[in-house]
């Protein structure tokens, strides 16, 4: 394998390739289109055979997620990877994997619902994966990547904000950013950590089994006593709001004069982004705030384009209006915020988006 190099792929591919060269040590999965060419892939490169990397399809979902649980335990970097569906099975051991504080990583290649729905591109899932999606009080990060190239750098980012937060992370991609082809620089080979290392870089908190620590360490979700268990959902919540301190990330493009920002993300975001030449043809100054991290959603930004005077935000999604709740949240009254969405896997064009903005705020 070359320590780096070019190559024309799909995004669902590059997640395998990313996969094996930052040192993941397992993947536990079951296929479902339109994310199954990770799997795929993973099979491909057998890399069981040169890294020691584990790649097993489970029988379902809810098995895939539990063994992701169980390898997360021992501190180990493991992923699965689904598509809309499947992550509703997953939903209990996600919760699971966040009470007890357990790192991992979870591709979701979203497809239109709800139900079984169709194999084609949507935004459906911002709630389940921004909101929590399982039982409780929890949170897991979700990382909204726009082109072939972020799929494969975000896997790297989702497995360090994982361990330096200790949580459960998400690439929220679709179906059109896992399925489109385009040129991606894969980076060199990252040797898989020992357990030693991973103890040192991010605490003694992994169970390996008798003799391998100084401690015994357990990995529990559950607490029959009250306190013991609102003291863990305090802490829990401590670390969600350092989270949304520290990593909200986003993308600003032309909005430090912009009259109407467009907020979107993903495969939305790459449509929208063609609106700002449309629109400034026409004397109509537009921008676009693309969220990086859904969670933590990039509130300050936001918040400072509305207090600086923008005359409107419209925000472009692939659903009923998920995403907008939050836009509202951060802009707090101080200027309109309209939306529009496409569903069941069809996909806006920039001319369409540019009609509704004139539409909607410049009337």
């Amino acid at each position: 394998m070359a320590d780096s190099d070019v190559r024309l792929m799909k995004g669902n591919e590059v997640i395998a390739h990313a996969a094996v060269r930052c040192g993941c040590d397992g993947y536990f999965g079951y296929p479902i289109t339109p994310q199954s060419e990770v799997m795929e892939t993973l099979m491909e490169l057998r890399p069981w055979e040169t890294t020691g990397m584990v790649v097993l399809q489970a029988e379902s979902e809810v098995s895939s997620i539990n063994m992701v649980y169980g390898g997360a335990a021992t501190g180990k970097k493991i992923m699965t990877s689904s598509s809309s569906p499947g992550v509703s099975l997953m939903s209990e051991g996600l919760s699971y994997l966040a009470a007890c504080e357990l790192p991992c990583l979870v591709v979701n290649c979203q497809r239109g619902g709800p139900g079984l729905g169709t194999i084609q591109p949507s935004q459906g899932d911002y709630f389940q994966a921004c909101k929590g999606g399982g039982h409780g009080d929890y949170h897991m990060i979700v990382l909204a990547p726009a082109s072939v190239q972020e799929m494969y750098d975000f896997v790297s980012l989702a497995f360090d904000l994982a361990f330096k937060h200790r949580n459960p992370t998400m690439i929220l991609a679709d179906g059109a950013i896992g399925q489109m082809m385009e040129k991606v620089v894969l980076s060199e080979q990252q040797p898989r950590l020992t357990d030693e290392e991973i103890a040192e870089r991010y605490g003694d908190w992994a169970t390996c089994g008798k003799g391998k620590r100084k401690k015994y360490n357990i990995c529990t979700s559950l607490f029959m006593n009250s306190e013991d268990l609102e003291e863990v959902n305090l802490r829990l919540q401590a670390k969600y709001r350092r989270i949304e301190a520290e990593e909200a990330r986003w993308e600003a493009i032309m909005c430090d004069d912009a009259d109407y920002v467009v907020v979107a993300y993903g495969s939305s975001a790459r449509i929208s982004s063609a609106v700002v030449e449309l629109a400034r043809e026409q004397g109509i100054k537009v921008g676009i705030l693309r969220p990086i991290t859904l969670y933590p959603f990039p509130v300050k930004p936001i918040a400072d384009l509305a207090a600086r005077g923008v005359k409107g935000f419209l925000v472009a999604e692939l659903n009923a209006g998920q995403m907008v709740e939050d836009v509202r949240l951060a802009v707090d009254g101080k200027t309109p915020v309209e939306h529009y969405g496409r569903m069941g896997g069809m996909l806006f064009t920039p001319e369409e988006l540019l009609q509704v903005l004139k539409d909607k705020l410049i009337k």
